[in-house]
This record gives C-alpha cells, structure tokens and sequence, in this order.
C-alpha cells in the first residue's frame, strides 16, 4: 500500500496552526518505565494527573509519552483504554501528547509483569526498550509489532487529544547500528503506513 506521504505545503500549514510548543518528556514518577506505566496494575491516573498539572502550570503544552508493546499484547483493550483515560487527564490540563511507538534504548530485554525497583543516582535504571532487541533483529516475529501498531494507530488516528506520532526513538541504540533499520523501513511500508504519516 502506498505512502501518502503530506506535502510540504500541507505539513507546514498544519504546523503553523500550532501554538508555540513547550514540552518533555513525561513518566509519572511512580513509574519505572513505559511498562510500568500502562500494566493494569501499575497504571496511575492520580499521579499522572497531578504531575501533568504542574507540568501545565509552567507553561507546557505539550509532552513526549512512551508506549510499550508488551503492555497491549498482555490486554489490548485495557491497553487502549488506559490510553484514552490519558488523553482525556492530558486534555483537562491544556496538553496534547505524542506517543513514542518503539524505542532502541537501554535495557534490550523486556518482560511483563512487576519492574524491578530503581537502583538510586543511576539514570534510567529500569528503562526499556520496545520491542526487546532480540525481536527488532528478527523479521519472522514482527507480525504482532505489524497488528500493535495498526490496533493503536488506528484507534486514536483521528484523535483531536493528541499531537502527532513518534513512531522510533533513537533506532539503533544499545549498539544495535543499521540493525534496526529493516523495521524503521517496515514502520513506514507496512499496510498500515497511510495512518502512520498523519496525525
């Protein structure tokens, strides 16, 4: 299926309809990662919420939120839903996120279920990547990461509550090089790239 891919026209128009962005980088900070944050059991509106507001009380407008595939493979609907209840906090507090799809940074080897506990002054103890290394680097098992994306993308494509997609942060870290390649390219040719590219 073709790429309909914007015009530069039409990506500039839509940028200078924005307010002038202000943002991060956001994990409620009971969170030790992206996991931790969207499990069922882990989920927390009451922080998020909180911590949104004073984001928002400085001036933000906007932050980069992470998601991970394990989360929606465990419970898919759930998983959505819990999205929903974050766009709908975001909202109330003037903040309109983007979501971070796969990251290639630090621990390569991520498991359902309780995190471990963060290990203090280390940055990003217990970090993640999504998907684990093991699968960016294995074509045969990407038909999940082909269904996870699709199911989220295409449930809040049309969403006016969020900003935009980010489908890859940092592909290739955790020396993992042009590895990663294939799947950024798959992110972008699969069939359901058409939704991927707009926000």
């Amino acid at each position: 299926m073709k790429i309909q891919r914007w015009s530069k026209e039409r990506a500039n128009g839509w940028y200078e309809g924005l307010p002038w962005l202000v943002g991060c980088n956001f994990i409620p900070s009971t969170a030790i990662n992206q996991l931790e944050m969207w499990q069922a059991d882990t989920f927390d509106p009451k922080t998020i919420s909180r911590e949104l507001g004073w984001a928002a009380d400085i001036g933000f407008n906007t932050a980069r939120v992470y998601l991970h595939d394990l989360a929606w493979e465990a419970d898919a609907g759930g998983f959505k839903e819990r999205m929903d209840q974050f766009l709908e906090i975001a909202a109330g507090h003037g903040i309109r996120p983007l979501f971070v799809i796969f990251d290639d940074c630090w621990n390569p080897d991520p498991k359902i279920g309780p995190q471990p506990e963060p290990i203090p002054s280390v940055h990003n103890s217990g970090w993640l990547t999504s998907p684990g290394l093991d699968i960016v680097n294995n074509p045969e098992s990407w038909g999940r990461l082909e269904r996870y994306v699709g199911d989220v993308v295409s449930t809040f494509s049309q969403d006016e509550r969020m900003l935009m997609w980010d489908l890859y942060n940092e592909p290739g870290n955790n020396g993992n090089g042009n590895k990663s390649l294939p799947l950024v390219k798959k992110v972008l040719s699969g069939p359901k790239a058409p939704t991927l590219v707009s926000p």
